[in-house]
Order: structure tokens, then sequence, then C-alpha cells
């Protein structure tokens, strides 16, 4: 299975007193489905998943699942630190309808090269679905090199989709390539989306983000893939600046979702604890940031 291109990593809504907003959620599908995306990406860290109940989790991919409706690709994160949990998740997730997981090593301690290779084996031979290895060492605990990513390719074809979130990217994008020996490996950026334009200069195939204005990243995508490099840049180095701010850590979940709601697709922006708040100079430099990038379309809605 090709994954290429532009995946959106979906936030989970809930309402002002905490609980799920189904509703907010088909909003923001739809939305990143008119901007052109190729996927999206349910259960993911920034979608708060270690914030959901297992019926929750269950509703949410369900949900996702249901509103795509076949239109786009469903990526669905099963990571668990036991792998039994993880074959469950893995298993669940393709039975619902998932095109992939994306899974992260297990957090445990004296994990090592060997035991991520077999956690990696171990779910590609009992889930039977496509797999999306997960590089992000701050959530895994663990930092992968690139030959054990090219490695864990080689030896399991239904994980050659990897997501790198390992900087310095566009560089690790490069090692890991070089290793395929003959394999084709698919990169996919994360990040925020901060390094896209030297992701794919790299090799890469293109981006999982939850960037809330995602039409810009396939604009970008688009116009590398077609040649128009220095199109691509322009994009890119106009709206990178919001990726920056959007992309802080604690609080850029809080920033991403007050801007679905700016464009009508939250019906709130709440977070479940311990989920950051905004306070009024984030705000007011969202605005600013906002209205130097002129992302901002005159008929978005100020509130859903």
């Amino acid at each position: 299975m090709e994954l290429k291109g532009v995946f959106s990593v979906l936030p989970t809504p809930f309402s002002q007193d905490g609980s799920l907003d189904l509703d907010s959620l088909r909003r923001v599908i739809d939305l990143f489905i008119d901007a052109g995306v190729n996927g999206v990406t349910a259960l993911g860290v920034t979608g708060e998943v270690a914030r959901l109940t297992e019926s929750e989790r269950t509703q949410v991919l369900e949900t996702v699942i249901s509103q795509a409706r076949g239109r786009i690709r469903v990526i669905a994160g099963t990571s668990a630190d036991g792998l039994r949990t993880c074959i469950a998740y893995s298993r669940a997730a393709r039975e619902a309808g998932a095109d992939a997981v994306m899974i992260s090593p297990p957090r445990m301690p004296k994990l090592n090269s060997d035991s991520v290779r077999g956690h990696y084996a171990e779910v590609a031979s009992q889930a039977d679905v496509e797999i999306v290895v997960q590089d992000y060492p701050p959530i895994s605990g663990f930092a992968m090199e690139p030959e054990l990513l090219a490695r864990i390719s080689r030896e399991n074809p239904r994980a050659r989709t990897i997501k790198l979130e390992d900087p310095p990217t566009p560089f690790k994008t490069a090692q890991i390539l070089e290793r395929a020996d003959g394999i084709s490996i698919q990169i996919l950026g994360g990040l925020g989306g901060v390094f896209l334009l030297e992701e794919l200069i790299a090799g890469a195939a293109g981006v999982m983000t939850g960037f809330a204005y995602p039409h810009i990243l396939v604009e970008i995508v688009k116009a590398y893939r077609s040649g128009n490099i220095d199109g691509a840049a322009e994009t890119f180095y106009r709206n990178v600046p919001l990726m920056r701010f959007e992309f802080q850590e604690g609080i850029g979940m809080a920033i991403r979702k007050e801007v679905l709601r700016r464009r009508g697709a939250l019906k709130s922006a709440a977070t479940r604890a311990p989920g950051g708040k905004l306070n009024e100079s984030t705000i007011a430099a969202l605005d600013r940031v906002l209205k130097w990038t002129g992302v901002v379309d005159h008929q978005q809605k100020t509130s859903a």
C-alpha cells in the first residue's frame, strides 16, 4: 500500500464539559478532505489518545471511518506498551475498516534494537495490517537509528512506511533511504510540518501532521512533486512561522484546536486535563501570525 502525500492527524474534539464531540470530529474530517488531503490519522498522540477511555477510542475510530466513507485513507494509532494489547488494537482497527495502523516502540525498561524489531515483527505477522512505524523518541523513550528503521522495513513488507519525527529529520530521511537495499520505503515527516520542504528534498513521500491548515501542506507537496520547487519553497517559507507557532510544546494542541474552532469545525477548543490552556498573550500572538501569513479567510466563522 502506498501512503504518500498529506495525512492529517485528527484532533479529538471535546465539549466544554469534557465529553466527546463527535459532530465536530465529522466537520474536521470534511474540512480536511475538502483541503485535498490523502488521508487522516485517528488516535494519534496529538489526538489526546492517552486521555481517552477504551469505549471512547472505539467511538472515535468508528466515527472517523464512517465519515471518511472511503474518500481518503484512514490510519489508526494502535501503540501500546504491551504486545498483546498492541496486536488487539491493530486487529480491531483493521476490522473496523482502517487502512493502516501507526505504532511506536513500546515503553519498557532496557528496550533495545532486537526487542523493537521483535515487536514490529510480531504485530506484522499477527495483525495482518499495514503498519506505519512512528519514530518519535519523546513518546516512545527510544531513539531508532536509521539502520534499525531500514531493517524493520526490509524484514516486514507490511511495515515499509515510517513517520519520522526524530530531528534532524531531513538528514535522517536520507540516511534511511540509503539503507533501503532496493526496497521502497515511504517516509512521512511530522513535527508540525516545520521541515517539510527539506524532508521532500531528502526523499520523503509526504507529511503526517495535524497542522490546522492542511491545504497549505497539500499545495507545497503538489508543487514539489510537479517540479515547481521554487513555488513549493515560496509557499513553505511564507507559512512556516505559523507551523512553528502551532507546534509549541505543551500548548500546541490547544492552539490547533483554537484555530479549528475559528475555522468553524470545532464547537469548542477544549482539551482534556492536563492539556495546556491558552493565555491572553498567546492568543494575541496567534492573531498576529495568522494575520501576517494571510491565511485567515474572511468568510470563516469565528465560532461554530
